[in-house]
């Protein structure tokens, strides 16, 4: 049974008066255009995603150009967006769509899973937000808003990827463009308005009917996820080790990577997992630069 309190004409309505302007949903970008946004805003905010996406789409507008490039090119462009392991698998998707699929984003779910690095979640984005699929796109955002609208909790506890596709095809329209913009509406709602902290309720199409309004906006009592820190992280070493080659225009030498950190221990621990990542090289005599500069 659907459920009316996130009702698609109520939530599309919506969309298409307050959507944000977006580049990658303008009509003329293409499935490989939608596929390198959707790479790049894992975990990583609109604001900082959209210059670099841009630029992105300038140098390499097809996925047989980005192939062409070397990994370091591509970790050079990548800048700061975080989580650098995400523009490899980029490339190496890229290769394989250049090579495999006449240089052409596929539009099924399971053909582009079967595409290297890409998950269950940029699969169904890429059906529906390039292709008008109905494909059911969970992600934190839209999982919050059925918690909340839907069941009635303030957070949507751990991830369940059978209930959570569940959850959210239970609400898809039909009809594939429809379902397709919903999903959208769905995701845009938890970015905007049903927000982790502060949602303004106010501005929200569904509050009159939804679940965790009606209920009084109870406090969530199950199992959380520990909060995420960056500061002191491997991460956070990680990336700055990773500015060192990216800066550079060859190989450098161990001690100017050992600048970027005092702890020993955890500044070696960090360089051999970008070894191992396939995110830097060492060279014969001992330097390291990025890959295929070595």
């Amino acid at each position: 049974m659907k459920s009316t309190v996130l009702a698609p004409t109520t939530l599309i309505a919506w969309f298409d008066r307050t959507g944000r302007d977006l580049p990658w949903r303008h009509p003329e970008t293409t499935g490989w255009g939608v596929l390198v946004s959707e790479i790049m805003l894992q975990q990583t905010p609109v604001v900082r995603v959209q210059p670099i996406w841009q630029d992105w789409m300038q140098r390499w507008p097809k996925p047989s150009s980005l192939a062409e490039a070397t990994a370091a090119d591509v970790l050079r462009a990548w800048g700061k967006l975080g989580y650098p392991r995400r523009a490899l698998r980029l490339h190496a998707a890229a290769a394989a769509i250049a090579k495999n699929h006449g240089d052409v984003v596929p539009s099924d779910v399971d053909t582009l899973l079967a595409l290297p690095g890409i998950g269950a979640y940029t699969a169904r984005a890429v059906a529906a937000f390039a292709y008008g699929r109905r494909a059911p796109v969970v992600d934190t955002n839209v999982r919050r808003v059925v918690a909340r609208a839907v069941h009635g909790s303030a957070e949507a506890g751990p991830p369940s990827t059978t209930r959570d596709l569940a959850d959210v095809d239970t609400l898809l329209p039909e009809e594939d463009a429809r379902a397709a913009r919903y999903s959208a509406a769905l995701m845009e709602l938890g970015a905007l308005v049903c927000t982790a902290r502060n949602p303004t309720c106010v501005d929200c199409p569904v509050r009159v009917d939804c679940a965790w309004q009606q209920a009084g906006k109870p406090a969530y009592a199950g199992p959380t996820r520990p909060t995420q820190r960056f500061a002191g992280t491997d991460r956070q070493v990680r990336g700055l080790l990773l500015d060192v080659l990216r800066g550079a225009s060859g190989p450098v030498e161990r001690a100017k990577l050992d600048l970027v950190w005092q702890h020993d221990g955890q500044r070696d621990r960090c360089l051999d997992s970008l070894l191992v990542d396939g995110l830097a090289e060492q060279t014969e005599d001992g330097l390291f630069a990025l890959p295929g500069e070595s």
